[in-house]
């Protein structure tokens, strides 16, 4: 198949009408390149917000291979809104604190709402339940194993996105195409979020708009919030990843091999 082909086979797979933030954590199109030049491996891991799918989707998703799903929710999301079951793959509950979303509603401005999701992703880098479930997630797709995983949070922005980002940095993708492929769960949800801003606007009123609008953008600042972190507990992602997920240089070292073409 050609290079064209497979960029065409690739956008196909990630436009999933009921999981719109679904896509490789290679690259939503063509694979991402490592700094040194070496091109990262497609299907070996993809990211996704809650698995609400349509039996078409779930069936797209068992035809990528896929053989395990983490499940980043909290227990009360996974009961609210379970998977549904993907054929062939396990599902494993790997549990992260999420956005408060109680606490959003006494929230009225903007910057009262983007403190909170700072805090969010502080809390991906300082809690300890958060990195042993970060940890599980690397640990596992370093395995040298024949399915793909899958991994997701609730929207697939926040847990997912630091997630998907520390996949990345292991493979060695620059700092500043890892912020690339964050930023583009703005584009990839915008019709689900321009729905439930709708329904904040008709059940909450215009005023709630812009906060709930925070929650449910990704930024910059939310990514720099953790990487922040990282520096001020750990000095640099390295660090983080070996003391504060516990991960041997082995592991690693499996990991970046996966991930690398």
């Amino acid at each position: 198949m050609t290079d064209a082909g497979d960029a065409e086979l690739g956008e196909e797979l990630v436009r999933l009408a009921s999981a719109d933030n679904f896509r490789d954590v290679a690259g939503p199109d063509t694979a991402y390149v490592a700094a040194d030049g070496t091109p990262l491996r497609r299907g070996v891991a993809y990211r996704s917000n809650e698995l609400q799918l349509s039996d078409a989707d779930a069936t797209t998703i068992a035809g990528l291979g896929v053989t395990d799903i983490y499940d980043l929710r909290t227990a009360h999301e996974v009961e609210e809104h379970p998977d549904v079951e993907v054929a062939g793959a396990t599902w494993h509950h790997l549990e992260v604190g999420g956005i408060p979303m109680l606490e959003l509603e006494h929230l009225s401005t903007r910057e009262a709402a983007d403190e909170v999701m700072r805090s969010v992703y502080r809390s991906f880098v300082e809690s300890p339940e958060a990195r042993a479930a970060f940890a599980q997630l690397l640990r596992h797709v370093a395995e040298e194993r024949a399915g793909a995983t899958l991994f997701h949070c609730a929207a697939g922005k926040d847990r997912t996105g630091w997630g998907a980002a520390l996949l990345l940095h292991v493979a060695g993708v620059a700092d500043e195409v890892v912020l690339e492929d964050y930023l583009l769960t703005n584009t990839f949800s915008s019709a689900t979020r321009e729905k439930y801003l709708g329904l904040v606007r008709e059940h909450l009123g215009a005023d709630k708009v812009e906060v709930y609008e925070v929650a449910m953008l990704v930024s910059e600042g939310f990514l720099q919030e953790a990487l922040d972190a990282v520096a001020a507990s750990y000095g640099d992602l390295a660090g983080y990843l070996r003391d504060g997920l516990g991960l041997e240089e082995e592991t690693l070292a499996r990991l970046r091999a996966r991930l690398r073409a």
